[in-house]
């Protein structure tokens, strides 16, 4: 359960109307949510909840203001009768660089001593909403190979329509992770699928600039990749799905994995 970085590719591919690619490295930070302190006096580089080169803040995640990630995920486990004995809260998101990120996903994993418990994906759209989905289940915490699915709950893309489902594929084995993530529309056909992999490396400074050899800037780059695809899709012929502002964010279980 130690904290690492994690360099990766990710990879989205579109195939329906029209296909449509698009690949770029990213650095990523595996956190364990009780180490935060401790990474916080260790390491000069990195820092929690305040400005630095590198830093990772709270309030991006979970209930996105003064309570901790760790209240929230432990209300959302009661509030969904998932059980354990001893919590153990890993987070798997971007960093901020220069205090500014974007994290589309960012993947909460809980273990209950060796065993994985129940996974979160959060998911934000380029409006600064969230939606939370939770899947519960019981596998060993070392190395699995999870699949499951839901139905889409969230706004994420003005190119997708709502009415669609995801299928999730998460792998962890060794020092390496893969996830995949399927989105099928009303037809069972499907329209996207992204992907993050990537191998785990060591928590410290030298491994830290690797990030900026990686992907300097990681998350201007994220959102300004993210407009010009839009542009690109509109220039294809993508349609154009509006919807109504979400005022709070949301949070839904989808069953077991």
């Amino acid at each position: 359960m130690n904290s690492q970085i994690l360099l990766s590719n990710v990879v989205h591919k579109r195939f329906i109307p029209f296909t449509h690619n698009l690949k770029y490295k990213v650095p990523s930070l595996y956190l364990n949510i009780d180490d935060l302190e401790k990474l916080n006096k260790n390491h000069f580089f990195f820092s929690v909840n305040t400005f630095n080169l590198f830093s990772f803040y709270e309030s991006d995640h979970g209930y996105r203001d003064k309570r901790s990630i760790k209240n929230f995920v432990i209300e959302a486990l009661l509030k969904y009768k998932i059980k354990y004995q001893n919590l153990k809260i890993m987070i798997l998101c971007f960093p901020r660089i220069l205090g500014y990120v974007f994290d589309p996903l960012s993947i909460i994993y809980c273990y209950d001593q060796d065993k994985l418990i129940s996974i979160l994906y959060e998911v934000k759209n380029t409006t600064n909403e969230q939606h939370t989905y939770i899947f519960k289940g019981v596998t060993n915490s070392k190395e699995f190979k999870l699949s499951h699915e839901c139905s889409k709950q969230f706004y994420v893309s003005p190119f997708i329509e709502m009415e669609a489902y995801y299928k999730f594929f998460n792998k962890m084995f060794k020092d390496q992770i893969n996830i995949n993530i399927d989105l099928f529309d009303k037809n069972n056909k499907k329209v996207l699928t992204a992907s993050q992999f990537g191998k785990f490396i060591d928590f410290n400074s030298r491994n830290m600039f690797k990030f900026l050899s990686y992907n300097p800037l990681l998350g201007f780059k994220v959102m300004l990749g993210i407009l010009f695809e839009a542009i690109i899709i509109i220039f294809k012929g993508g349609k154009y799905y509006g919807r109504k502002r979400k005022p709070n964010d949301t949070i839904s279980f989808e069953g077991n994995f």
